[in-house]
């Protein structure tokens, strides 16, 4: 393929593993990077000394683009921005935070920039603070949302019309026809998370990557919308959180409900009832988990036969 983001990343196919904390780890970001994607390392969930590990083992294990999700809500931002400038990492994506932030230091060493946003406001925002490319996440996706709730498929067409910079399309997207769908919308490429989340390479708990696949239509809702929006899949947690908003309890109590540690005692240690599980709506849809080049091979054939499909029912 040929197109605005083959182009910007110097990759074989329009394919983002979305960088996921406590997913994303240098295994899986350079297995897809080897498959002709670009992989992501998501440094939310690591400690500087930790990003810099897996940028070091990421690098020995693939001479493909990789590059770092940083999101701006986490602590030690700063810190992982030195690191990935001193490991040389030529793309980052940012999240989760004012991309006027980072964006000139990053570009004053050569580092391509992506943000990561929910809206055309935001998106026109990120594109007059000199990023290079946007993604837009609809509220399909997992994890961290967006407050509009408005999803990918009408995502897309809204943020074409705002900015001129290359889109990749993100939200409830993991299979070829999906790609297909939402490049026809407008975008040039798409980010995908939560197939990736179900992947042999993946450093999520092997309990979580079994309860995604058990997954069904519906497992999944957003929560928190005012503290900070997250799809999770229903469980003891989901609940009790549920509970509490249900009885009015204050932002601050939430807080305290939620503590620390919970997306890693969900997605890392497997705690399947006590934790935070992070996932998309589109994991109904998984039913094995795979290797992560064989789920690249599966989404470009089922894109280009489809692709081909519909150009003979058009002619």
């Amino acid at each position: 393929m040929d197109n605005k983001i083959v182009k910007l990343f110097d990759i074989k196919f329009p394919l983002i593993q979305a960088g996921m904390i406590w997913c994303s780890g240098w295994e899986l970001a350079s297995s897809v990077s080897n498959a002709g994607g670009l992989g992501l390392l998501g440094s939310g969930s690591m400690y500087p000394e930790i990003l810099r590990e897996q940028i070091r083992k990421c690098k020995n294990a693939t001479n493909k683009p990789f590059g770092v999700n940083v999101p701006m809500i986490y602590p030690d931002v700063d810190k992982h921005i030195e690191t990935i400038i001193k490991e040389g990492v030529k793309i980052v994506f940012t999240s989760a935070g004012n991309p006027k932030t980072w964006t000139q230091k990053l570009h004053d060493n050569d580092i391509t920039v992506v943000h990561v946003i929910s809206n055309s406001t935001f998106a026109k925002k990120a594109e007059d603070s000199g990023v290079d490319a946007v993604v837009a996440e609809g509220f399909e996706a997992g994890g961290h949302n967006g407050r509009e709730e408005t999803t990918t498929f009408c995502l897309i067409p809204m943020i074409k019309e705002k900015v001129s910079i290359p889109i990749i399309a993100a939200g409830g997207i993991a299979t070829g026809r999906g790609m297909l769908a939402a490049m026809a919308l407008g975008a040039d490429g798409v980010q995908i998370g939560s197939r990736f989340v179900a992947s042999l390479e993946s450093s999520a708990n092997s309990n979580f990557k079994k309860r995604i696949i058990e997954v069904n239509e519906g497992d999944t809702r957003l929560m928190l919308k005012r503290l900070t929006p997250v799809r999770l899949l229903t469980n003891n947690f989901f609940e009790e959180v549920e509970k509490a908003e249900i009885n009015g309890a204050s932002l601050e109590e939430l807080s305290v409900l939620l503590g620390k540690g919970r997306a890693k005692k969900g997605m890392f240690e497997g705690d399947l009832e006590n934790g935070e599980l992070e996932i998309g709506q589109i994991a109904s849809l998984f039913k094995e988990i795979k290797p992560a080049k064989t789920i690249v091979e599966d989404i470009i054939k089922e894109f280009e036969e489809a692709k081909k499909a519909l150009l003979r029912s058009n002619s």
